[in-house]
């Protein structure tokens, strides 16, 4: 018979004994706690605490977004698009990220996110006193923050559990087609409330702007916002034309 279950438990008991060896008299206990309930281990206490973020998505971007209001937005910045060799997204779809953005990045030992000190292990607050990582630029919640605002629909699963498996819209069961929806159209965001302070703005690619609806109520939406779109273009061309 195989052996692979023997084998595993080894293997875990193995990196578990790495990772307590190597552990510091201060760690967040939260991250420790998930490490020994992994089916494997993790190899190393970096990688415990990416796990950790990676694992509560909807706490990471709480975190960052609370991190990026502690920092408050660089003087002399505004959302702009169409520069990528200056670090500014190529569009709008992209969270707006001052930090990332050559003109005011601040360099290794600060997150390109939040602004943030970035200290041992990727961590948001300093439980060692070492003062800040300089070969850092990412806090690890940042990262998973980063990939939630950027591809929501790789957590549909959770969103649907948060909802209730029900659809905001219709308030029906959600299907398994269902989809992720900004309730707040990225475009509306960009033409509307393009002047909202940052962070602020980063709420509209969290958790506060977005939904699972039922496929065929996100067609619906989509054409009714492509429609509206169209006639703001018509008014927008007829209104050059008699000018």
């Amino acid at each position: 018979m195989s052996n692979w279950r023997d084998e595993k438990a080894k293997a875990n008991a193995q990196a578990l004994a790495r990772l307590t060896k190597r552990l510091p008299l201060a760690f967040p206990q939260a991250v420790l706690v998930r490490a020994k309930s992994c089916a494997y281990a993790p190899s190393t206490l970096r990688v415990a605490v990416d796990g950790y973020w990676r694992a509560h998505p909807l706490r990471a971007d709480r975190l960052a977004r609370a991190l990026a209001a502690r920092s408050g937005v660089p003087d002399g910045w505004s959302w702009r698009v169409g520069d990528p060799e200056a670090g500014l997204p190529a569009t709008f779809r992209t969270p707006p990220a001052p930090y990332r953005e050559t003109a005011f990045a601040k360099g290794a030992g600060f997150c390109c996110v939040c602004g943030q000190p970035v200290y041992r292990f990727g961590w948001h607050a300093d439980l060692w006193n070492a003062g800040a990582n300089r070969n850092a630029t990412w806090h690890s919640a940042c990262v998973t923050a980063w990939q939630f605002w950027n591809a929501p629909s790789g957590q549909t699963r959770l969103l649907r559990r948060l909802q209730g498996r029900r659809c905001r819209e219709t308030k029906r069961r959600l299907l398994k087609t269902a989809e992720v929806d900004h309730r707040v159209p990225l475009f509306q965001v960009w033409r509307q409330h393009r002047d909202t302070p940052w962070p602020a703005l980063l709420a509209y690619w969290g958790l506060p702007n977005l939904q699972v609806i039922n496929r065929e109520v996100h067609v619906e939406k989509c054409a009714v916002e492509a429609k509206g779109r169209r006639v703001v273009r018509v008014v927008a061309a007829e209104l050059e034309t008699t000018s």
